[in-house]
């Protein structure tokens, strides 16, 4: 994805301040007001690092040990200008080419044995405002927690982004991106203006195009691609720029929705050593309700952000947790109310219940995890699916037997996943993202440390979620109640005839009716198709 706009001046970002290129609009990163232009500090790289070299293995793996690749080269790049040359090179030497920014890749895409260069995206994490664009630009390299801290330090504002604060934004923004604050704001791609990106034409030249939510762009079509199509299928994406749709004016406080300042969160845990399959199913059930109660664009319920989180019996716990804005109009109230709903005709006392108020950056940008054995507790595989109501009785019997089996590990269960809301005031072809009526995500996984329980834990999550979903072919189809599945969750089981029996092909579970269009975009903007993984959005047929 490019640095050089086409059409459009370029603007350069940097943490140090304010800079400009030439005939770009200054980006100021921290304040609003006029700031003096400064020389731009050289861009980090490129670096070439090679099998052999000390730094080849420490740079090898992404976030999931599961998957390590043996590219000819990793090529760490630091500028747009970097990525054309680095994209450039790959095709003049017909080798794949692949990207990672923040590496959190759940799937094997990037880490595929046919990957022989691997661009590394990691130093390209500048976070400021564009005057001249009227949007933040942010970099594919910087990870969420720096994007939350930047934009709140600078303007007050934020997106409505996860809350791992080191996934990498470059992958994060493509896939829809969601997080706590999108059932009051929407997905991340709601707020999505533009994108630079680096494609490569159908002579073989690469190249930085710009392409902007404005109707009139004639490279509108590369903008929507990049609104929940996912990353690694058109280009490689090297500058975002946010800017809520119908902003006005040129305060950049006004241009993204305002950060909570405090944030509310209620916590209860309950063991499993009393947990009957009545309880459980009645959690999971009245939380689900709740969701189809109150996710109407425009509820004040939609300020409220919940997960239940159950852990396989041998993990031991049932959590729930809720968080809101603490300065909203009857915050604790609604907590209240929604803990009631959910546990109601529920008797087992928590082992924990905390309710307790923080400062919202804190909880961003606190580390997902911090015990010692975390280093190499990384292998892990998930799938997950989209809900437009709470799941079927059926559906609630499979998650009981495979919660309590004799094969699942401490480290395995599921998760309810509120969404909804604001995110249902968006029609599904207006982005990329097509699953709009929603409520709920279910998230199904397991980790694990050693390779040799590889097989034993796949076996387990792939057979959970095809006995949940064993009504519509061990997939999630798209019906009354299940809604496809999430990019950004890769799950290349669902392209697998073995796992996925529905006859209905992965990328209908993922884009549904978006496809074809998606298909037109590829064709447009990667007519030799250089970018591609398991999981990508394919060329149309021709004829």
């Amino acid at each position: 994805m490019p640095e050089a706009s086409e059409g459009s001046a370029s603007a350069g970002v940097s943490r140090r301040g304010v800079l400009a290129g030439a005939g770009a609009a200054a980006v100021t990163l921290l304040g609003t007001g006029d700031a003096e232009a400064q020389a731009a500090p050289e861009a980090f790289g490129p670096v070439t690092v090679r099998p052999g070299d000390i730094r080849y293995d420490n740079l090898l793996r992404g976030n999931n040990f599961r998957f390590v690749g043996r590219p000819d080269e990793i090529r760490v790049v630091g500028s747009t200008e970097q990525v054309v040359r680095a994209v450039q090179d790959a095709v003049r030497t017909g080798r794949r080419v692949a990207v990672r920014s923040g590496g959190h890749c759940f799937e094997n895409l990037t880490a595929d044995p046919a990957v022989r260069m691997l661009l590394d995206l990691s130093p390209m994490d500048a976070v400021g405002y564009d005057a001249g664009r009227r949007a933040f630009s942010v970099q594919p390299g910087a990870t969420l927690g720096h994007v939350y801290r930047t934009l709140l330090t600078g303007w007050g504002v934020t997106i409505p982004g996860g809350s791992c604060p080191e996934v990498g934004a470059g992958g994060h923004f493509a896939g829809g991106g969601y997080g706590a604050l999108s059932r009051r704001y929407g997905s991340v791609v709601d707020h999505l203006y533009g994108v630079e990106v680096v494609v490569v034409d159908r002579d073989g030249t690469a190249r930085a195009v710009v392409a902007t939510r404005d109707p009139g762009d004639p490279n509108h079509d590369l903008w929507w691609a990049h609104t929940g199509g996912g990353g690694g299928n058109f280009g490689v994406v090297t500058r975002y720029w946010l800017r809520s749709a119908g902003a006005t004016g040129t305060d950049p406080s006004r241009l993204l929705p305002p950060a909570p300042g405090r944030m509310l969160q209620h916590v209860a845990i309950w063991s499993w050593e009393h947990m009957t399959e009545q309880a459980l199913t009645g959690l999971m059930r009245n939380f689900g309700n709740w969701h189809e109660r109150n996710s109407a664009p425009g509820s004040p319920q939609t300020g409220l952000y919940g997960i239940l989180l159950i852990s396989h019996r041998v993990g031991g716990t049932v959590t729930l947790v809720s968080q809101i804005d603490a300065d909203l109009p009857g915050a604790d109230g609604m907590v209240t109310d929604f803990v009631a709903a959910v546990t109601a005709g529920f008797d087992l006392a928590p082992a924990l219940d905390l309710r307790r108020t923080m400062p919202w950056l804190h909880r961003m940008t606190w580390p997902g995890s911090g015990e010692p054995g975390d280093v190499i507790n990384r292998r892990y595989k998930i799938k997950a699916a989209y809900l437009r109501r709470s799941l079927t009785e059926a559906q609630l019997a499979a998650v009981w037997r495979n919660l309590t089996n004799s094969t699942g590990g401490p480290d395995a269960g599921m998760l309810l996943v509120g969404y909804g809301g604001q995110v249902r005031a968006v029609a599904p072809g207006a982005t990329a993202t097509a699953q709009r009526d929603v409520v709920m995500k279910a998230v199904y996984q397991t980790i694990w440390r050693d390779e040799a329980d590889d097989a034993a834990n796949l076996a387990w999550v792939r057979e959970f979620y095809r006995d949940v979903y064993a009504g519509t072919g061990g997939v999630p189809v798209p019906g009354e109640v299940n809604d496809g599945s999430y990019i950004n969750y890769a799950d290349a089981d669902l392209a697998d005839p073995a796992w996925n029996t529905s006859g209905v092909p992965a990328h209908t579970l993922y884009y549904k009716d978006n496809y074809p269009r998606l298909q037109r975009v590829k064709a447009r903007w990667d007519p030799r198709n250089v970018f591609r993984h398991a999981l990508a959005v394919e060329p149309p047929q021709a004829g």
